[in-house]
Order: C-alpha cells, then structure tokens, then sequence
C-alpha cells in the first residue's frame, strides 16, 4: 500500500510538471520573434517531445493507463503521412522546405495531443492556473508592445532592427494580432467565470483590457476584422445559451471592457494608426500587401491548385512555385498567399483540401455542442474562450498566414485542443471519480505537491471571494443563484 500512494503522487507529478512546461514553453516561444527563425521553432519541437515524454512517464505509472479520444486525430495523422509521402516519394518542389513544414506539423499534432490527455486528467484548480497565467501574460505582453511602441524608435526590444509592419516581439503586426486574437478569448472567458465581485475578477479585467487596446495599436486591419467576428459569435452564444439576469451581467462586463479599451485606444493611438484601420474596406490600398493584392495571390494561388489537383506541390513549397503562376510584377518576395486555405490547397491538393475541411467540419461541431451544459462549470468557459480565439484565427486564415508562424500554430493547437474537448472526457477531475478509482485514488491525485505548490495561491483567491456575488458558472435555468455544494458542484465559482 505504502508504494501504491508514492506511485499516485509520482504520476499526478508527471503531469502537472507537464502542464507547467507546457505554458513556459507557450509563454517564451512568442517572444522569440514568434519561433519563426530555425533554432526557434526546433526548440519547439523538442520541447513538445520533452511533454510527450512526461506524459508518457506518467502514463506508464497509472494502474490503469488511459488515452482520451480525439476526431481529430484521424486527420492530424492523414495529414502528417501526406506530408511524409511529399517528402519521401519526391513528390515536393522543394524537400527542403516540405521537411520543415512536416516536423513543424508535427510539433502541433504533439502538443494537440498532449494538451487533450493532460488537461482531461486535470482538477479544476489546474484549469484555473492555466486561465490565470493566460491572463497574466496576455496583460504583461501587451503592456510591453505598447510601451515598445509608444518610444517610437521602431526596433523589436530597443535592440533589433526592424520592417516599418513590426510590433511586440513580431516582426509583423498581423501576427502579434493574431497572437491576441487567441489570448484575449481566453482571458477573458477567465475572469467571466469568476463570481461577480471576486478580487481576482476586478483584478484582472485589467488584463483584458490591455491586450485588447495593444491589438488595435498594431494596426492590423484583419486582426480587427477578426476581433470583431469574435465579438459576434461571443455575442450570439450570450443572447442564445446564457440565462436570466446573468446573460445581462455577462453582456454589461463584455460592452463596458469593449468601450473602455476603445476609449483607450483612441486617446493613446497616433493618426497614423487610426488612418489605417480605416482603410479596412479599400481594396487598393497600396501602402504594402492590400486586399486586392491578396486576392490576385489567392487566384494565382488557385492556378497552382489547378496543375498539381491532387497532392499539391509539397508543403512548404509555395515560396519556390508562386514566381512561375505570379501575375504581377513586383520587387518584393512573396512566400505565402496571404490566405492559408488557398495556400494549403496549392501545397497539399485536393487530398489536403479534404483533410482540412473534414477538420473543420469536425472542430465546429465539437466546440459547439453542448455549449447549455458546458457553460454551467468554469471549465466550459475557458472553452469558450478557446473556441472564441481558434474562430478569430481562422478568418484571419482568409486574408494572412497566421498558421505559418511556429508560436501562433502552437497557441491554435493547444486552443483546438481545449475547445474540442468533450466535457465527458474530463475524467479524473478534482470532485469527479475516474472509471476505476477508489476513494485513495483520488486522495493520492489532491495530494500532489506540485499541484499544491502551482495552485494554492489561485485556491486561496477562491476562498477570499467566498461570500461574493453570483458567478455566470453558478447559476440555475432561471438565471437564479445556485446554493453552493462542495461535494456535488466542485465547478460553481461560489466559494
């Protein structure tokens, strides 16, 4: 018996040593100019084995090993195996560039898959550390790229030369947005979750705020497109699924942080900057890359599609191809269509066209199941947020290549990840007993000291808040107050 109890606590250590390298390594990689160099996103991908390789350690070591299903995997692996095949059968235009994209793609598919097994086995504690260092590094990122910006000398980290599109530590403004597009969600799923008046809430709402001032400062006319459609969706799943009094305190804390951060921006934001997003709908707009000229990129890119239907040219391989199906003369190099889709489908053809629309068809349909039942615990909030910010992304997709950048594809897998994620699948939870578990089982998992060393001070916030208003998390069909039951409802943000 005494060897059984030091198994448990070994395995729970495993993985939430896992979780805590996962959201360093989340937290670092964008600010290595968002890993796009070659030893940023091959620190990537070993730092995504180095997680497989902790879960798997703590996999080994249960009593009854278990693996969560995804949908998705079945298509990650199609995907990988096509790539794989470009490669190996020479079926690339450039094999160089298509085993970059592979180990790339396999950097995501990792931690896709790490993410779903480590955070279906995860207490609600654990959920609420991973919301609150989102928000925390939502807030400290943005805070930094806005004073960077503000000093006016346009150089990354007042060190690193520059392009006049630069902001945050990306070189490109578009991407730093695309970044926030998928932070500001979750944060701010976060702090909805929270019960009305808890400190932790007012605190943090500030980390809200900041992140989204520090997108329109960038100035990324699809980021704004993009945040937006994130407000409508959000918008739409509060007036639909949401009830009673708390749909109206949900939607009051979401307009007032969207008036204040605009306000904000206004005040702070050059004319330069406020000239350019209202430009948003100019299609010759020629200051860069405009809409019209990502349009002709993605009909030129549809012409490469059109020679090579059914697997494409080899991912990776858009940069050696366009200059032969390029119908505008231009000085500039032009590595990516501006549109994901239409460069996915140049690369990888019909075949990859079929991958990519069975995920989505598949993402979609799981991320918005259930949503009545999801948004009744903490947990289904930050899905929420998750789904919110996977959603901005992809129309982002349209009109940039978001999904190229090694930070930003990481950031969309771990978000696909949690929003896909059936509530059922949680098992093992903290107040939730696993198929299997004894009443010690779960005693070892709570008694985990790195658990307790990661989330006490989130627990003991909780416990301040107790005596607070209603939360969005805690509420009946009818928009009442739910009594608090420890046992029965460990997810009700009551305290």
């Amino acid at each position: 018996m005494k060897h059984e109890v030091v198994k448990g606590k070994s395995r729970s250590s495993w993985f939430s040593a896992a979780r805590l390298v996962l959201v360093a390594t989340l937290v670092v990689v964008p600010l290595d100019f968002g890993a796009d160099e070659t030893w940023g996103w091959t620190s990537l991908l070993l730092m995504a084995l180095v997680l497989l390789v902790l879960w798997t350690i703590g996999t080994i070591q249960e009593a009854k090993p278990r693996i969560v299903w995804s949908p998705f995997y079945i298509p990650a692996v199609f995907f990988l195996l096509l790539g794989m095949m470009q490669f190996f059968t020479q079926r690339t235009l450039n094999p160089t560039s298509t085993r970059e994209a592979v180990l790339k793609l396999t950097t995501d598919v990792i931690l896709f898959f790490v993410v779903i097994q480590l955070f279906s086995v995860a207490s609600i504690k654990a959920w609420r550390s991973f919301g609150l260092a989102v928000s925390l590094f939502a807030s400290s990122l943005s805070l930094f790229s806005i004073v960077q910006f503000l000093s006016g000398d346009g150089m990354i980290y007042w060190a690193v030369n520059s392009s006049q599109g630069a902001f945050g530590p990306y070189f490109n403004r578009d991407h730093y947005a695309g970044l926030m597009e998928m932070l500001i969600p979750l944060a701010a799923a976060y702090v909805l979750s929270r019960p009305e008046g808890h400190p932790i809430r007012t605190m943090l709402s500030f980390a809200v705020l900041l992140p989204v001032v520090s997108l329109l400062l960038a100035g990324s006319r699809g980021g704004l497109i993009s945040f937006l459609a994130e407000v409508l969706v959000f918008g739409a799943i509060i007036v639909q699924y949401v009830p009673g009094h708390a749909r109206r305190d949900v939607a009051t804390a979401a307009g007032l942080g969207v008036t204040v951060a605009g306000a904000l921006f206004f005040w702070i934001a050059p004319s330069t900057i406020t000239g350019r997003l209202a430009t948003v709908a100019n299609l010759k707009h020629r200051d860069e890359v405009g809409v019209a000229d990502r349009l002709q990129i993605s009909r030129d890119s549809l012409r490469i599609f059109r020679d090579f239907p059914w697997f494409g040219t080899g991912m990776g391989s858009f940069e050696t191809v366009y200059p032969q199906y390029q119908s505008e003369v231009t000085d500039e190099i032009i590595d990516h269509a501006h549109n994901d889709y239409a460069e996915a489908l140049a690369e990888a053809g019909l075949v990859g066209g079929i991958l990519i629309l069975t995920s989505l068809v598949t993402f979609f349909a799981l991320a918005f199941r259930n949503l009545n039942e999801r948004l009744k615990h903490e947990r289904g909030w930050m899905q929420l947020g998750a789904t919110l910010g996977c959603c901005g992304l992809l129309v982002h997709s349209l009109v940039d290549f978001n999904l190229h950048m090694p930070a930003n594809a990481a950031w969309f897998a771990v978000c696909a990840a949690l929003a896909s994620m059936p509530l059922g699948s949680l098992v093992g939870v903290e107040g939730q007993r696993s198929p299997g578990d004894t009443e010690g089982d779960q005693r070892k998992r709570k008694g985990n000291p790195i658990d307790v060393a990661i989330e006490g001070a989130v627990d003991s916030l909780d416990r301040r808040g107790s005596g607070f208003g209603r939360g969005a998390s805690c509420l009946d069909a009818e928009g009442r107050r739910r009594r608090p039951d420890r046992d029965r409802e460990p997810d009700c943000g009551l305290r």
